[in-house]
């Protein structure tokens, strides 16, 4: 069966660091995957953490520096990066013009990080 999610019915989430903006998710309209857009300031930061599922995000504007289990991806408008299932990363909005991703990974995905219980993010479910 086909779904149809409308913008006004895209849900979003803030934290300290960026805002997700839900497009489809097992709780709005998708069955397995999610997929959600992330806006972050000029030079946010995230947590250090790691998703037991694999990702994808593809920038849509501004950029990002993305570390990856100690390697460091600079990532410009365009470019996509696949990040593995469970190796920690950390993600650096770039400092002048911020960063404006779209994402995908499994609907049941679950993060974990230093001093954090696993969960399943708002945006992802």
């Amino acid at each position: 069966m086909s779904s149809v999610i409308r913008r006004a019915d895209a849900r979003r989430t803030s934290t300290p660091n960026a805002t997700m903006t839900t497009l489809a998710s097992p709780t709005q309209g998708a069955s397995r995957q999610a997929l959600w857009r992330v806006e972050m300031a000029l030079g946010a930061v995230g947590p250090d953490h790691a998703m037991a599922g694999e990702q994808i995000w593809s920038v849509v504007a501004g950029g990002a520096a993305v570390e990856v289990a100690g390697t460091r991806h600079d990532l410009a408008p365009g470019d996509t990066l696949v990040l593995p299932a469970d190796l920690p990363r950390r993600i650096h909005a770039d400092t002048e013009r911020g960063l404006e991703a779209v994402v995908t990974g499994p609907g049941d995905d679950v993060a974990s990080g230093p001093g954090r219980d696993p969960v399943v993010p708002p945006w992802i479910a």
